[in-house]
């Protein structure tokens, strides 16, 4: 027969089974990334002092927005002294006219993986945008010959109409898979009245890159990530759905940047999905 004590100690384990179960399910992010335009003034001041200054409050990847005058050599060896890898970098659609080549170079000898345009402007029509998505496939098909992935980042002027469609729908479904992934930036798709989720679940896996910043308010004002009230949780638990594979926190309007900086990334370190 079972020892009182001994059954004791079965029905407490068999009673904490469940809840060791979940917490082996939850996930976190193990590299939480920094898209740099965040410290842009601090990087024009001093480039490797504001990388160390990144790396020192805990990021290890970092999404590029410009080299501020340094050449691939330069900031590649400024970013092996750092500590830093950076997967990503954005580029103004212009490169596509002449510049693409260069720029696909450039980011083979700094180390990233994805080149992400960083805007769209003056298109005012679908055809307009259809004719986008059809410049992205060509793009992306050469970069892909290069070892590079092609991505698109979004504001919240994708999410307006025009005509009957959404710009942003229009991207997806006239991009190539196979070629282009997307970038989204989840404060500009909320503010633009959108929800992140049905994306997720429309177009699994093309969002492989994502842009972290809060919102709050009526205004959705842009604010430190887990000041505001989109549901981190929620979302990131669909991050296997969406194809996320590099999150890169961002606040273009911080007043203090590094502070901004480091409360996000406190407040990511301890999400648990």
């Amino acid at each position: 027969m079972i020892g009182r004590r001994r059954l004791l100690s079965l029905i407490g384990a068999a009673a904490m089974a469940p809840a060791v179960r979940a917490r082996s399910r939850e996930h976190r992010i193990e590299r939480i990334g920094l898209q740099l335009f965040t410290v842009r003034d601090a990087l024009q001041h001093d480039f490797d002092a504001t990388l160390a200054r990144v790396a020192a409050v805990g990021y290890r990847e970092v999404e590029f927005a410009g080299y501020f005058g340094h050449d691939p050599g330069e900031v590649r060896a400024s970013l092996r002294r750092a500590g830093l890898t950076a997967p990503s970098t954005h580029v103004g659609a212009r490169v596509l006219d002449g510049e693409w080549e260069r720029t696909l170079d450039a980011a083979r000898t700094i180390g990233h993986r994805y080149v992400v345009i960083a805007s769209l402007h003056g298109l005012q029509t679908v055809d307009d945008y259809k004719r986008a998505a059809e410049r992205f496939n060509r793009a992306a098909e050469r970069a892909a010959e290069a070892g590079i992935r092609f991505g698109y980042h979004n504001h919240d002027f994708e999410f307006r109409p025009v005509g009957t469609r959404l710009p942003y729908d229009v991207l997806l479904e006239e991009t190539d898979p196979k070629y282009v992934c997307f970038e989204m930036d989840l404060y500009w798709i909320v503010k633009g009245g959108q929800e992140p989720l049905r994306y997720f679940a429309r177009w699994p896996g093309r969002f492989e890159l994502v842009h972290v910043k809060d919102a709050a308010g009526p205004g959705r004002e842009m604010v430190d990530v887990g000041a505001g009230d989109i549901d981190w949780k929620g979302l990131f638990a669909h991050s296997a759905q969406a194809g996320i594979r590099h999150y890169f926190v961002e606040n273009d309007q911080a007043r203090d940047p590094f502070a901004s900086i480091a409360a996000s990334h406190a407040y990511l370190r301890g999400l648990r999905f």
